[in-house]
């Protein structure tokens, strides 16, 4: 599929027309300012702000002639969310697109009134930052995340690759809600499996080697890595240590498998951020935040690594390629 037609599947109806000239020569003049905030290592080779982009272009939007995409405020660590979102709120930018739980948070926390595009920042009711998903309220909008409840099945795929497990490491950032969430929902399917869960606790990217190493002393016989803004920017520690201690492991973002991670299963974050395009688009037309409604992603991938389940030695059950929408060999 062209990018052009992948970009029509992934928009929608939301860019039929043509989808900046209807906004007039006046919008087209003005250079408009959308603000990142998350956690990433490398703002300038970072596939979600390129996929964000991407988005924006579908609907005219040009980077330096009409919108200025700003990742100056993305941040490397937890604790500097905060301080991240106040610069941004000091810079009064036209829009804030956050991704993560803990962002969204932030960033709801430093404004009322600039609108809030989230991107897979878990569930914005239950975070108290959104009135209802069918009408928000307040000054935020997006996409929710089901990652958090994705961990029993995240768990049963791992047992059918280990039929033996009866002791799994959840790598996870305490501080997270959402990242606590997911914990609790693999000890909660763990448990009639007779299953015993170990929290792993990663606070900062110089945790990633030495915790994981760890997990070789541990007696567990896999590894989940949930659903994390900071695992995610760190991906290739991540993926490296835990190549080290041998272990099957599942991850929560469909990257890690493409990159050598044994197996994932989440939904495609590149096409959440895709979609953060028709919010802004909406929102720059006209459109109150609080008045769109929230959507949570109805489609789930299992991307399977076979490279990797070679190199441990793992035979991947047909049944399970089968399912995957992705094999890599």
């Amino acid at each position: 599929m062209n990018n052009r037609r992948k970009l029509i599947v992934v928009l929608g109806a939301g860019a039929s027309g043509l989808p900046f000239a209807g906004g007039g020569a006046q919008q087209a003049r003005r250079l408009r300012q959308v603000g990142l905030l998350w956690i990433e290592s490398d703002p300038s080779s970072s596939r979600y702000v390129a996929a964000l982009r991407e988005g924006l272009g579908a609907y005219g939007y040009v980077e330096g002639k009409n919108v200025h995409v700003d990742d100056r405020f993305l941040v490397d660590r937890y604790e500097l969310l905060a301080d991240g979102a106040a610069r941004l709120v000091a810079q009064n930018v036209d829009i804030v697109v956050c991704w993560g739980a803990t962002a969204l948070q932030a960033i709801s926390k430093a404004t009322s009134t600039i609108p809030i595009v989230m991107v897979s920042s878990g569930d914005p009711v239950k975070l108290g930052v959104a009135e209802s998903l069918s009408r928000p309220g307040r000054n935020i909008t997006g996409t929710a995340s089901l990652s958090q409840e994705l961990s029993g099945k995240s768990l049963e795929l791992l047992t059918e690759i280990v039929p033996a497990l009866r002791r799994l490491a959840v790598v996870l950032y305490p501080d997270s809600t959402a990242e606590v969430r997911a914990l609790k929902n693999y000890e909660a399917a763990a448990r009639p499996l007779n299953i015993e869960v170990q929290p792993v606790e990663i606070r900062t990217p110089s945790d990633i080697g030495p915790v994981i190493a760890e997990i070789a002393h541990m007696k567990v016989q896999a590894v989940a890595v949930v659903g994390s803004t900071l695992l995610t920017a760190n991906s290739h520690q991540v993926l490296a240590a835990v190549d080290k201690i041998r272990l099957p492991a599942i991850y929560s973002n469909l990257a890690f498998a493409r990159s050598g991670g044994l197996m994932a299963y989440a939904a495609n974050l590149s096409e959440h951020f895709l979609r953060a395009a028709t919010y802004i688009d909406k929102i720059f037309k006209g459109a109150k935040p609080g008045d769109l409604p929230i959507e949570q992603p109805t489609r789930v991938e299992l991307v399977i690594n076979l490279k990797t389940a070679k190199a441990l030695g793992l035979a991947i059950p047909h049944s399970l390629t089968m399912r995957a929408a992705e094999v890599i060999e």
